[in-house]
């Protein structure tokens, strides 16, 4: 066994004592891992014409290799999201606004953090998107700007991009940025239709608002 290992597996015998999780060293239980919720300011939300439709957990379960053995992490996300209503004029009044914040443990284990979240880029977090609007297409990043989220200095890109709603392609803008914070870490999106660019500046105060943890 190598120095390394020999740390590894110190470390990780440590975590798992100190969480009273024997079990998971010897491979007989999932190692759990839950988010903190996090939101936005329900009154800046209101001023800005959002209404949020709750929060939501979702599980991620994972098979991780340490010391030379696999063991099973489980992960409990949660993601909050708005939605604004708004005018287009040919679509008439529908929900073309949303702004989502999404918080995800940081999973560190044996010294290491394990959520490949940690090292994703804002041009890698676009992606989380798609799942939500049934595919973007022609993504191009437009601009990028620092802001103050949870009490950090994070940079806010901004991507132009194609959407669906209702059947009909609609040219969007995409807000993306993430930040650790405690535990967590904490990701805000928010999209709106090009024709609405003056809808940017609500959304930077969503994310200028962002509380964590909150008791959703």
């Amino acid at each position: 066994m190598t120095s390394r290992r020999v740390v590894a597996v110190l470390a990780l015998a440590a975590l798992v004592l100190t969480s009273g999780c024997i079990g998971f060293l010897t491979g007989e239980e999932t190692l759990t891992f839950e988010s903190e919720p996090a939101t936005t300011d329900a009154t800046v939300a209101e001023n800005a014409g959002y209404e949020t439709n709750g929060t939501e957990t979702f599980a991620v379960n994972r098979t991780l290799s340490f010391g030379g053995q696999e063991r099973k992490i489980a992960a409990s996300n949660h993601i909050t999201t708005y939605e604004k209503t708004l005018d287009l004029g040919f679509f008439g009044e529908a929900k073309l606004g949303s702004f989502s914040v999404i918080s995800t443990p940081a999973v560190e284990v044996a010294g290491q953090p394990r959520n490949p979240i940690g090292d994703y880029s804002n041009d890698d977090l676009i992606r989380l998107v798609d799942n939500r609007y049934q595919g973007l297409s022609d993504v191009q990043q437009v601009s990028s700007r620092n802001v103050q989220m949870l009490g950090q200095t994070t940079n806010v890109t901004k991507y132009s991009a194609t959407a669906r709603f209702g059947g009909q392609e609609v040219d969007v803008y995409v807000h993306v940025t993430k930040v650790q914070h405690n535990e967590d870490f904490v990701v805000a999106i928010g999209l709106y239709p090009q024709q609405l660019d003056g809808e940017e500046e609500n959304v930077l105060e969503l994310i200028r608002s962002v509380e964590h943890p909150s008791e959703a």
